[in-house]
C-alpha cells in the first residue's frame, strides 16, 4: 500500500501530465479513493473524488475448517439507495464456484478450502445493475482476495539420503558435505518458511551449520582402519526453530577414504619353512605376508631380503595380487653341507606419503628359517662333462680316460658305472663298472668320424634307479695313414701338333688325413717317361708337359701316365694315379678337333648314355640295309612253302612278334612246312652248322678316322661274319618281334599270292629312308641296287 505522501512524487516523474488521471486506490478506513491531480499553470493541485464503491480489504486465510462457507467481505455501491432495486454480480477468478456473492446484499463468502500453496490469490470483478431496468449503475470495479498463509508445511530435504566421503585423518571443520531443505509455506510472511538445520545422530563426530545445513568433521584424526562408514541424521525445522514449527529429516552416509597412514606390519617375528634338497631352482619353499591397514595402492607392499647366511641360497619375490612375498631357491640346496637356512626378509610400502612419515617407519622385518630336508639323491659326477683325446692308431683295450662319481648322501654307497649303448652302437668302447675307466675295443678311423659322443652312466649299487649320466666327448686324433690321390678325374688330351715343353695339364692331390701344418704333396713320375714330363709347382699342384713333339692318334691314341703323390708327415704316405692322356687333332691354336670316335663325342658335351644310344641307332640301321639286300638277293629262290595246303593250323602262334630283326634265332619257320616234306636225317638249308663256324661276337667299335669309316668297316665285318645275315633262311625275318620300323615283313603273305612278291621294301618305304641309306651307303658297296 502506498502511502500519501509518494504522490507528490508524480509531477516530477511525470511532469508531461496535464489532464486528470485516476492513479492509486487508497483504503481510508471504509472507502477508497480516487486521486487525481491537476495542472494550473505551472503548479499541480491534488484532488480526491470519492469512488462509488464501498467494502473492506478483502483478506481470507487458507484451511478453513469450519462447517459454513467462510465470510470474505461486502461489496456495496453509494449508487445502491437501499430500496432493494440494486443488483451485484460478481465475476473473475473462482467466481460462482469458490466465491459467491448476495446479489442484494452484496455479501461474499468462500465456498471452498483453500490452500494458498496452490493459489495466493483471486482477482475478481464486481459491478451493480439495475434490477428493474437491467442497466449498470455504474462500470464494473476489479479487486483482489489475498490468501493469509499457515504454517501447515513441514521442511522437505532435496533427498532422501545423501551419500558423502571424506579422507580419513582430517583435520576438524573439514568440509563433508552441504543438505539442502525446502518449505512451500510463505517466506514473506511470518515465520513458517524460515528453516534451523540440526543433528540428531552423528556427534561427536560430525557438526551441521544451522543455516546453510553444511556438513563438517567435529573430531579430529578420525581413523579408517578402526571405522569407516558413519550414519548423520540431519533435522530441518521451521517458525526458526521455535516450539510448534514442523520439522523433516534426512540422511547422510558418510564414508573415511583410506590415506596411507597405516605401515605394514608383520605378525610374527619369525617364520619357519622347510624343502627337500632335490628342490629345483625357482620352486617356492613357502609364503609370508604383512599386515597393512589401508587399501588400494596404499596397501601394495614389497619385499627383500636384507641379510642372513642363507642370502646366497634363497630369495624372495613379491606376489602383485596376494600382496605375499614367496621364498625360491636361488641355489641348490645341500642337507649333507647345510641344515637351515637364515634370511632377514623386510616389508615396505610401494607407496607413502610423507605426511604420516611421523606416525613411525612404513617398514617391518622378520626372520625367516629353511631347514633342507635330506633326500636320496643319484651320483654326482665330479664334471659336467668329460673330453678325452686318442689316436686312431691306438691298440684295441688301451685305456683312454675315466670318469668318476660320487655318492652325495651321507650312506655314500658304492658306484657302478656303465656306456648307455644307444650312445655307442657299434660298441666302441667299454667301461669298467667299478673303477670307470673307458677302453678301447675297436680300431678307431678319424677319416670315418672326428668325435664321438657318448654317454656314460652311474647308479648306487644299492639303489640303481638313482642312476645320473654325464657326456663323454672322446676326439680322434689324426695319424697319416692315407696316401694323398689325384682331386679330381682329370680328362687330359694331347695335340697332334704339340711341341716338346707343351703345358697340357696342370694336376692337384687331395688327402683324407689332417695334418697340424697343413698339407705338403710331392708330385713326380714312377720312372722316365719318353713322352711326357711332370714339374712339381710346390704348393700343391704339378704341371704335365710334353717331352717330345709329334704325335699321331692312328699310331697311338691313348697314353697313361703314372704319377706318384706323396705327402710329408710321418710316416709318409704315397700313391700312384695313372693320368690318362688322349691324342688328338687339333687346329693351329691348339683346340681340339677330334679325337677317336669316343673323344670327339665327349667333346661335343654328350653323355655316356646318349653314345649308346646314337650307336645302338647307327647298328639298327645297318642291319636294316642288310637285311634287305638279302631278300633281294633271295626273290628267285624257291619258297620255303611248296603249296597252300602246307600251312597248318599252329599259324595262330605266328603272332608272337620277337625281338626283331636283331633276334636272328628266335623262331625257326621250318615248323610250319609238311611233315611229309621235312627230312630229318638232313641238315637244315637255312641254318649253317654251328660246328662247322664258331660263333665270332664282332668286336666293338674300332677307331676309326670318321663315321663315314666306321660303317664301311661294320659291313665288312658282317659280310664275313656266317652268322650275320643274310644266309638261306627267311625264318629269321618273318619273326619281327616289337620295335620293327618296317612293321611285319612276314612271307605268309606272299605264299597266298600269285606271282613273285616284291621285296623292294626299301623303296616302297619312301625317299626318306632311302636318302638315309645312300647318306650312309654308296653305290659303290654293291648292296644298295
Amino acid at each position: 500500500m502506498i502511502m500519501n505522501h509518494f504522490l507528490w512524487l508524480l509531477p516530477l516523474v511525470f511532469p508531461h501530465l496535464s489532464s486528470p488521471v485516476i492513479l492509486l486506490e487508497r483504503n481510508d478506513g471504509n472507502l477508497f479513493h480516487n486521486w487525481s491531480y491537476q495542472m494550473k499553470g505551472d503548479k499541480m493541485v491534488l484532488h480526491r473524488s470519492k469512488r462509488d464503491w464501498m467494502w473492506r480489504q478483502f483478506f481470507l486465510s487458507e484451511e478453513y475448517m469450519g462447517n459454513n462457507n467462510q465470510y470474505v467481505g461486502k461489496l456495496r455501491s453509494d449508487k445502491d439507495r437501499g430500496d432493494g432495486t440494486a443488483r451485484y454480480v460478481l465475476s473473475g477468478e473462482g467466481a460462482g464456484t469458490v466465491f459467491r456473492i448476495d446479489e442484494k446484499s452484496g455479501d461474499l463468502h468462500a465456498t471452498q478450502r483453500l490452500d494458498r500453496e496452490e493459489k495466493s490469490s483471486y482477482t475478481l470483478q464486481a459491478q451493480a445493475f439495475n434490477r428493474i431496468t437491467g442497466l449498470p449503475l455504474e462500470p464494473a470495479t476489479e479487486f483482489i482476495v489475498k490468501i493469509h498463509d499457515i504454517n501447515d508445511n513441514e521442511p522437505k530435504f532435496t533427498r532422501a539420503v545423501y551419500a558423502a566421503s571424506v579422507p580419513e585423518m582430517s583435520d576438524v571443520g573439514t568440509f563433508v558435505i552441504e543438505v539442502n531443505a525446502t518449505d512451500a509455506d510463505d517466506a514473506t510472511y511470518g515465520n513458517s518458511a524460515k528453516l534451523v538445520y540440526s543433528i540428531l545422530q552423528g556427534q561427536p563426530y560430525f557438526s551441521v551449520e544451522p543455516e546453510t545445513g553444511i556438513v563438517r568433521i567435529a573430531l579430529p584424526n578420525m581413523d579408517r582402519e578402526v571405522r569407516k562408514d558413519y550414519q548423520v541424521v540431519i533435522q530441518a525445522k521451521d517458525m526458526a526453530g521455535q516450539m510448534g514449527g514442523l520439522s523433516g529429516t534426512t540422511m547422510v552416509n558418510v564414508t573415511l577414504t583410506d590415506v596411507n597412514d597405516s605401515p605394514p606390519r608383520f605378525a610374527y617375528s619369525s617364520y619357519h619353512l622347510s624343502t627337500y634338497e632335490s628342490a629345483e631352482i625357482g620352486s617356492t619353499v613357502g609364503r609370508i605376508k604383512a599386515n597393512d591397514g589401508d587399501e588400494g595402492e596404499n596397501a601394495e607392499m614389497k619385499y627383500r631380503m636384507s641379510d642372513g647366511d642363507g642370502k646366497e641360497y634363497l630369495d624372495i619375490i613379491t606376489d602383485e595380487i596376494s600382496q605375499e612375498g614367496v621364498i625360491v631357491i636361488k641355489k641348490k640346496l645341500d642337507y649333507e653341507t647345510k641344515r637351515v637356512y637364515t634370511v632377514k626378509v623386510e616389508v615396505s610400502n610401494t607407496h607413502q606419503d610423507p605426511n604420516f612419515f611421523h606416525l613411525g617407519p612404513f617398514s617391518d622385518t622378520a626372520i625367516v628359517k629353511v631347514t633342507a630336508r635330506d633326500v636320496d639323491e643319484p651320483p654326482v659326477f665330479s664334471r659336467t662333462q668329460y673330453v678325452f683325446e686318442v689316436n686312431e692308431d691306438t691298440p684295441k683295450g688301451t685305456v683312454i680316460g675315466t670318469v668318476t662319481a660320487r655318492d652325495p648322501d651321507a650312506t655314500d654307497y658304492p658306484i657302478l658305472y656303465a656306456i648307455d649303448q644307444h650312445t655307442d652302437p657299434e660298441r666302441l668302447y667299454h667301461i669298467d663298472p667299478k673303477n670307470g675307466s673307458i677302453t678301447i675295443l675297436k680300431s678307431l678311423d678319424r677319416e670315418v668320424s672326428k668325435w664321438h659322443n657318448i654317454s656314460v652312466l652311474a647308479s648306487e649299487m644299492n639303489n640303481p634307479h638313482q642312476r645320473s649320466r654325464v657326456p663323454v666327448l672322446i676326439k680322434v686324433l689324426d695319424v697319416n695313414d692315407n696316401a694323398p690321390e689325384f682331386a679330381m678325374i682329370y680328362e687330359t688330351f694331347v695335340c697332334e701338333n704339340f711341341k716338346a715343353g707343351e703345358l697340357i695339364q696342370t694336376i692337384s692331390a687331395i688327402d683324407t688325413d689332417d695334418p697340424l701344418v697343413g698339407h705338403k704333396f710331392v708330385f713326380s713320375l714312377s720312372s722316365l717317361n719318353p713322352n711326357f714330363t711332370i714339374f712339381d709347382n710346390e704348393d700343391n699342384t704339378a704341371r704335365i708337359l710334353t717331352r717330345r713333339s709329334g704325335f699321331n692318334r692312328r699310331e697311338m691314341s691313348v697314353y697313361y701316365l703314372p704319377v706318384v703323390i706323396s705327402d710329408s708327415d710321418y710316416p709318409i704316405q704315397s700313391s700312384t694315379s695313372t693320368l690318362t692322356i688322349r691324342v688328338c687333332s687339333c687346329d693351329a691354336t691348339g683346340t681340339m678337333r677330334s679325337c677317336s670316335v669316343d673323344a670327339l663325342l665327349l667333346s661335343a658335351g654328350l653323355s655316356t648314355g646318349a653314345l649308346v644310344a646314337i650307336l645302338l641307332c647307327i647298328l639298327i640301321l645297318l642291319m636294316i640295309v642288310v637285311l634287305f639286300s638279302a631278300l633281294k638277293k633271295q626273290r628267285r629262290k624257291e619258297p620255303l612253302i611248296i603249296s597252300k595246303e602246307d600251312v597248318r593250323d599252329n599259324v595262330v602262334s605266328y603272332n608272337d612278334e620277337g625281338g626283331g630283326e636283331e633276334d636272328t634265332q628266335a623262331f625257326d619257320i621250318g615248323t610250319l612246312r609238311h611233315p611229309e616234306v621235312i627230312e630229318s636225317n638232313k641238315l637244315r638249308r637255312d641254318i649253317i652248322p654251328e660246328m662247322l663256324f664258331p660263333y665270332h661276337r664282332p668286336s666293338p667299335m674300332k677307331e676309326c678316322a670318321d663315321v663315314r669309316d666306321f660303317i664301311i668297316s661294320r659291313l665288312q665285318e658282317n659280310d664275313t661274319d656266317p652268322f650275320a645275315p643274310p644266309y638261306d633262311s627267311l625264318a629269321t625275318y618273318a619273326y619281327e618281334g616289337n620295335g620293327s620300323i618296317a612293321e611285319s615283313l612276314s612271307s605268309l603273305e606272299s605264299s597266298l599270292t600269285e606271282g613273285d612278291h616284291e621285296y623292294d621294301y626299301l623303296s616302297n618305304w619312301g625317299p626318306q629312308f632311302k636318302k638315309l641309306a645312300d647318306m650312309y651307303i654308296g653305290k659303290d658297296t654293291g648292296i644298295a641296287n
